[in-house]
């Protein structure tokens, strides 16, 4: 669409043009506040097992930190060894979506 002149604009759309001109709905911020809790955070092994709902999901995902070498074979055999043990929840409570956003205060 070419660009509209002002009183096309007007013409096209008369209620939004009288809100621009008499800057109905504006609204004023005063202060913005925001967390800086996670700012460079990198989610632990664990955070990630956390994020689990069963045991099998736990152990894809202990093969893929293995397989990508974001842990070591042994750490690996103790997180498997801990989850066959005592169960994908001996990790922590379960993160839920939007975990973090919610830590944040978001």
């Amino acid at each position: 669409m070419a660009d509209l002149d002002r009183e096309e604009f007007k013409r096209r759309y008369p209620n939004l043009a009288r809100e621009l001109e008499e800057r109905a709905g504006k609204v004023e911020i005063n202060s913005v506040q925001k967390s800086d809790k996670f700012r460079g955070y990198l989610p632990t092994p664990i955070d990630y097992l956390r994020r689990c709902d069963t045991n099998e999901q736990a152990i894809q995902t202990i093969e893929y930190l293995e397989r990508r070498k974001e842990i070591t074979h042994e750490y690996a055999e103790e997180l498997r060894k801990q989850l066959k043990e005592k169960g994908v929840r001996s990790f922590g409570p379960k993160k839920e979506e939007d975990h973090y956003l919610k830590q944040a205060g978001y």
